[in-house]
């Protein structure tokens, strides 16, 4: 299983919102210092999330993101803000190695469905549930598509990879949503990053023997209660 620690990244700071909430933020500090201390503890990819541009669809963390690429040997997954197929090149130009998107799923699905064609495996697709429905614009709107379906729709497009998050569960540090997880998985035959509430180690070990491909890892590292160098290595030896 692949561990992505998280940068969420809100007005130039590396932040954790409690269930999405923009208005329930814990301010970490510098990004970049978080992108050394991720890189030095073993990690192979960093999830880079632009806030700001998730709740108004401008984007302004390519230069971070720039910079991250230049200082440290890893690889990139960034979201946030990317609504048009010119929002996902300049993330890619800046050093992106693949992109998530969801929001231009349900906005503008002629330009998802050519934006897939274009890049196709950079696009993982951002699936973020809450009470089972699709959520989107920085979880600020529900739709009427269930998880699942959006999920079954994009893997028939030709998307490998999710990033599925549940919302309820999204830095409130009481543990991952495995049944929702695995479901996902199984069902639409995507590999699967699981996001949102994963606050141990054991979490983490449930989450590998069910077969996950991935897991995010945010307010967990930021608060101490996982040592990434120790998850990494867990992982890697599991494998």
């Amino acid at each position: 299983m692949i561990l992505f620690p998280a940068i969420d990244i809100l007005n130039d700071r590396a932040v954790r919102l409690y269930k999405g909430d923009k208005n329930a933020v814990t301010d970490y500090g510098d990004p970049l210092e978080f992108a050394e201390k991720w890189a030095q503890a073993g990690a192979e990819w960093l999830h880079v999330v632009d806030l700001s541009g998730a709740f108004t669809g401008e984007s302004g963390i390519d230069p971070v993101i720039a910079e991250i690429k230049r200082r440290f040997p890893v690889k990139v997954q960034s979201g946030g803000g990317l609504r048009h197929i010119a929002d996902i090149e300049r993330r890619l130009a800046a050093g992106a190695d693949r992109v998530v998107v969801g929001t231009m799923a349900v906005s503008d699905p002629d330009e998802f469905a050519l934006a897939v064609y274009k890049f196709k495996e950079k696009i993982v697709a951002g699936i973020d549930a809450k009470g089972g429905m699709l959520a989107v614009k920085g979880w600020t709107e529900t739709t009427d598509l269930t998880a699942v379906s959006f999920g079954k729709k994009c893997k028939k497009m030709g998307i490998t990879c999710a990033l599925f998050t549940d919302i309820s569960k999204d830095g409130a540090m009481q543990g991952a949503n495995i049944c929702e997880t695995v479901r996902m998985q199984k069902e639409t035959g995507l590999d699967v990053i699981a996001s949102g509430g994963v606050s141990s180690l054991q979490d983490l070990h449930r989450l590998q023997e069910s077969g996950v491909y991935g897991a995010i890892l945010g307010k967990a590292l930021y608060e101490g209660a996982i040592d990434l160098k120790e998850a990494i290595q867990g992982s890697r030896a599991a494998r």
